[in-house]
């Protein structure tokens, strides 16, 4: 795939990891659509588009990943009754946010005449016929503003698989030794370290560098598939194992403390944030007056996966539940391998993710140089960004502890570290609430007010979607406050868990 060139602050929304730019872009800008009561997408090759399964199947693959596994955990935060009703409420509005944002992008698409526009374009179109003149002055900064929540959130995906990897892989090798043929044990086995954890992360970075070096991802569809197989295999394991002897639920509280609510929500909003494929997902359908059919339907069988497993989970497990619920299976050889195909699965899926921040980080780069160091800067950065999302920082914790203690400046380490080297499940839960909250609750009930308010709105669509808007700023709000007192202040706060949530889509 060749390096995709960014002018005028444009970038493409590509979620959607089954094309390249290149494929994506490849309409003709002269034909456009008809202005007709009956959107139609067009420039599409029928031998590149997507049938109605195949669609979603992709929606399913977008929308179903590592967050699954920590949602059990999110239950516990919120409560044994309200919590599954959380997830319902929240599947809800999530899903008719998406159906806002294709409803809005179709109307721009007519109104301006454009073969497809994605998720930033939409919102940069939408402000320039809001009625307000700044709004309409500063419209590029709501594409740019997509953008980096955009960034934010794949990012944040990256860097949890990395730490997801480096747990399981451990906690498998430091129990090779203790484990057996016998599944029943409800207990799962901690051993001695054998190495650092830090170690596992610096073991993976070069191969995850390489796999980010194939910019084509077709390369990778075969691996992919292997991949979901394994993945959908090790949930199905999961769920025999925790559908069967369930303790009495009775202790289990039906609704947690208020403080640790904002956590629930930053980690069940991080794994509903499928938004980034909705768009890419309908431009690529044969017949896309079926996607908000295939919308529902995906978005249900993602919803009830979400509250079966994380109702399942903690009423399994109790307080007893981890980060991953992965990390309770017990130490026999059937559950082992269990998480070392979930963990081929977030391998492969790491450069699936990666790809939607560095189509739109790496070409502003690349745009800066000659051709001649294009491909250079272009491997340079992807390594880089692998880096970043790594934490590779955290050896640093072994030189800074000393310091500290020689020179009686313990007392700022703890806050400066929390901020440097951060607990992840805390950061998933921040970035879901700031992130998360912003591109799946937030921007496209805005964004329907925007695109309809010159050509008429009901009061009860515009109170509707300042609700809907106002219920994800909240989430932002508290959400936000309680991670931070969270990272700044863990040992005064009564929803701290001792553990890292790989709470990722």
């Amino acid at each position: 795939m060749a390096t995709t060139r960014l002018r005028n602050d444009t970038f493409n929304d590509y979620s959607s990891t089954d094309s390249s730019p290149a494929e994506e872009n490849s309409p003709a800008i002269n034909n456009f659509p008809p202005i007709s009561g009956q959107y139609e997408r067009i420039g599409e090759h029928s031998s590149s588009s997507t049938t109605w399964f195949q669609t979603l199947i992709h929606l399913l693959k977008g929308n179903i990943g590592t967050g699954l596994l920590g949602l059990p955990l999110a239950v516990k935060n919120a409560g044994i009754v309200l919590g599954p009703l959380s997830l319902v409420v929240m599947g809800i509005i999530a899903v008719h946010c998406m159906d806002l944002l294709v409803k809005c992008a179709n109307h721009i698409c007519q109104r301006n005449r454009r073969p497809f526009v994605d998720y930033g374009d939409a919102v940069m179109c939408g402000m320039e016929y809001a009625p307000s003149h700044w709004l309409r002055a500063n419209s590029i900064w709501g594409r740019r503003m997509v953008g980096f929540f955009l960034i934010l959130t794949q990012l944040g995906f990256c860097c949890v698989y990395f730490v997801f990897l480096a747990d399981n892989i451990k906690q498998v090798v430091e129990a090779a030794n203790a484990t057996t043929n016998d599944c029943s044990s409800n207990v799962t086995v901690v051993l001695k370290e054998s190495m650092d954890s830090r170690l596992y992360i610096l073991s993976f970075l070069p191969f995850l560098i390489l796999l980010v070096f194939i910019r084509n991802l077709r390369y990778l569809s075969v691996f992919s598939l292997l991949a979901n197989l394994a993945m959908l295999g090790s949930v199905v394991m999961i769920y025999q194992y925790i559908g069967r002897d369930i303790p009495d639920p009775t202790h289990l509280s039906y609704a947690a403390s208020w403080k640790t609510y904002p956590l629930f929500f930053g980690t069940a909003i991080f794994a509903f944030e499928g938004i980034g494929v909705i768009l890419p997902l309908e431009n690529k359908m044969k017949i896309p007056h079926q996607f908000p059919i295939v919308l529902y339907v995906g978005m249900a069988i993602v919803t009830v996966l979400y509250i079966s497993m994380g109702t399942l989970g903690y009423l399994r497990f109790g307080s007893m539940i981890q980060a991953s619920i992965t990390l309770n299976l017990p130490n026999c050889w059937l559950y082992q391998a269990v998480k070392l195909l979930y963990c081929f699965g977030i391998f492969i899926t790491f450069a699936l993710q990666f790809y939607v921040a560095a189509e739109i980080i790496v070409p502003t780069v690349t745009f800066r140089v000659s051709e001649r160091w294009t491909l250079l800067v272009d491997l340079s950065m992807r390594a880089a960004l692998v880096c970043v999302t790594s934490h590779i920082e955290q050896p640093i914790q072994r030189t800074i502890t000393p310091y500290c203690q020689e020179r009686g400046i313990m007392s700022l380490y703890p806050s400066v570290l929390a901020i440097l080297i951060p607990r992840l499940d805390i950061v998933i839960s921040l970035v879901g609430s700031v992130s998360s909250s912003a591109l799946a609750l937030i921007i496209p009930p805005l964004l329907e007010i925007l695109t309809y308010y010159s050509e008429g709105l009901s009061r009860w669509t515009i109170a509707k979607d300042i609700f809907i808007s106002l219920v994800g700023f909240l989430g932002f709000v508290f959400g936000t406050y309680v991670t931070l007192w969270e990272l700044l202040a863990p040992e005064s706060h009564p929803g701290h868990v001792n553990s890292t949530l790989y709470a990722v889509q």
